[in-house]
Parts: structure tokens; C-alpha cells; sequence
């Protein structure tokens, strides 16, 4: 039976989503197309007729894969996805968890169009927590891009180095708890000072 416009594009769709959880899980070396076609529910064969290399599959994986972190990131203040961003759920859920913290390290080996999508993906998440903050506007905007450039660098590593570690690991644990605390004290200095700025200028 022949297949529908937009039924392979449905499909195409399942495929990318497929790729991404199972990318973030086990490396972009870790699956091959058979098994990655296999676990969407597919034959090898019908892979070339979706894309044009594996390596377009993982440009389009690591999109998707951001873009679901962003979503989640959407409404959500600073100090909330710290909290959760910096939490052992998100640790041992690598599938469904942050691309940058579970492919950064493959990216870096990767073609050019890969690490086109995730130095894309980081200026998305760099504007929408700006956004969020209500500075992106003010004058001191680059002073904030900063800011968050450097607390979400900060969250990415400390992900990074617990993973690293066996899951039962007290350390991995360890830098997960002292790097929140250090991330979330920051936040609260800042929030101090602004307030206090405020007030004296409507003294």
C-alpha cells in the first residue's frame, strides 16, 4: 500500500524523534542506522529514502533533542531549571534529558552542520532565559547574556562530570548538589542587589 504525503512525513518525524532519545542515550557512535531504524519500527532499507547521510540524521536529532529542552525551559525562571536541570531525575534520564550535556563531548567530533545545529541550539537557550530574566532589552543586555552564558555553561559541566561518574557514586552526586547550591546563591546575590538598586533610585 502505498504511503501518504503525509504519513511519511509522520514517519520521517518518528524517525528524528527515535534518533534523538536514542543519541542522547548511548553517543552518536553508539547507534547504527540498523538498529536506530529498527527501534523506530523500520527496515534499514527505507533510511536513504528519509535521509541523505546518518550525519543529516544527527543535525536533525540534535535539533529536535534542543528544542525539547527549550520547551521545557519556556516560563520557567532561572531558578527553576537549575533546580531541576541540576537534579539526579535529570541525570539518570539521559534519553530524555538536555542534548548538550549527553552529545556536547561527541559534537565537538562531529561535521560542521552538527555543531552548526548545537551552536544554535545554545544561542536559542541563551535568548529565551534573557527573555525570561526581563533584561534583553535594558542596558546592560550583554552584561546579562553573560550572565546566563556563563550559568548555563556552569550547569552543562557539572552535568557532564556527574554522569561521568558511577551512578552510585557519592561524588556524582556531590557536584551536582554543591554546583546548584553555588548557581542558585548566585542567582539570589544578584536578585538582592537589583532590589536594592531599585530602591534607591526610588528613594
Amino acid at each position: 500500500m502505498k504511503v501518504t504525503k503525509a504519513q511519511a512525513e509522520a514517519n520521517r518525524a518518528h524517525v528524528i524523534e527515535t534518533a534523538s532519545q536514542l543519541f542522547r542515550e548511548r553517543g552518536f557512535d553508539g547507534v547504527g542506522v540498523a538498529d536506530l531504524m529498527a527501534a523506530a519500527g523500520f527496515t534499514h532499507g527505507g533510511f536513504y529514502k528519509q535521509f541523505g547521510s546518518k550525519a543529516d540524521l544527527m543535525a536533525e536529532a540534535t535539533a529536535c533533542g534542543i528544542a525539547q529542552t527549550a520547551a521545557l525551559s519556556d516560563g520557567v525562571d532561572a531558578a527553576e531549571f537549575v533546580s531541576h536541570y541540576l537534579s539526579r531525575e535529570h541525570r539518570d534520564n539521559r534519553a530524555n534529558g538536555c542534548t548538550m550535556a549527553a552529545l556536547g563531548g561527541d559534537a565537538a567530533r562531529q561535521p560542521e552542520t552538527v555543531r552548526a545545529v548545537f551552536a544554535a541550539g545554545v544561542e536559542e537557550l541563551i535568548s529565551l532565559l534573557t527573555q525570561q530574566s526581563g533584561s534583553e532589552k535594558s542596558a546592560d543586555a550583554a552584561t546579562e547574556r553573560a550572565r546566563v552564558l556563563a550559568m548555563m555553561t556552569h550547569a552543562v559541566g557539572a552535568m557532564v562530570m556527574s554522569r561521568a561518574c558511577p551512578d552510585d557514586s557519592s561524588l556524582a552526586d556531590e557536584i551536582l548538589a554543591v554546583c546548584r547550591v553555588a548557581i542558585l546563591d548566585s542567582l539570589t546575590s544578584r536578585r538582592t542587589s537589583k532590589e536594592g538598586a531599585s530602591k534607591r533610585r526610588t528613594a
